[in-house]
């Protein structure tokens, strides 16, 4: 299909205006130095797709802000080279399908970046929450929930201070026996977001 002129004019443009910044030398170790502080803000959505017959077609975005911390600096030789961040995560997932109802807690948040490939760094990471819900399916009825997510990604740095990133997560909620019923439930989502290096 051939581009029309403003469409050229358009790309042009746009890769001209990124070439400064992908071409400005990048070093991981300076930006994942020991102690650096990092925000995040990320945003997302999923639906339930248990592994078990029960299913009730729950469907929700999330919405989190993240405050981190690269603890060791960068580690690791070869693939494994990268640097582990851990953070504390305010986290609200809105719920929009069966019925209208929130989850809400606060998340401990480890991620593994790695290195190796200059400005485009993979992740994995996992999530581990608890907090109050008004959900009640059949999967899960009481005022509290534990939320474990499992995840991969990759950010790509716009400059050594920020960065946006997409992910996976696979998610399970449950409310760890404390009531009953407790089959819980599981989800695939997705995650978008942006870091910024603070310190």
């Amino acid at each position: 299909m051939e581009m029309g002129p403003l469409a050229a004019l358009i790309t042009t443009l746009v890769a001209v205006g990124l070439l400064p910044v992908m071409a400005i030398a990048y070093d991981p170790e300076q930006t994942f130095h020991k102690g650096a502080v990092l925000l995040s803000v990320e945003g997302g959505g999923g639906a339930e797709n248990n592994f078990e017959p029960l299913d009730s077609h729950i469907e929700f975005w999330n919405a989190g802000v993240r405050l981190s911390l690269i603890p060791f600096g960068t580690t690791g030789s070869g693939v494994l080279y990268g640097a582990l961040e851990v953070g504390l995560e305010p986290l609200l997932q809105q719920y929009t399908r069966p019925s209208d109802a929130q989850w809400a807690g606060l998340a401990l948040v480890g991620r593994y970046h790695f290195l190796r490939l200059g400005r485009f760094v993979p992740w994995v990471e996992i999530l581990g929450a608890a907090g109050g819900t008004g959900l009640k399916v059949p999967e899960i009825r009481s005022s509290f929930a534990f939320l474990l997510d499992g995840g991969v990604g990759a950010s790509v740095f716009l400059t050594d201070q920020t960065a946006l990133y997409v992910g996976y997560r696979l998610q399970h909620i449950s409310n760890g026996n404390t009531s009953n019923p407790n089959f819980g439930f599981e989800s695939h989502t997705g995650v978008i977001g942006a870091t910024f290096f603070l310190k």
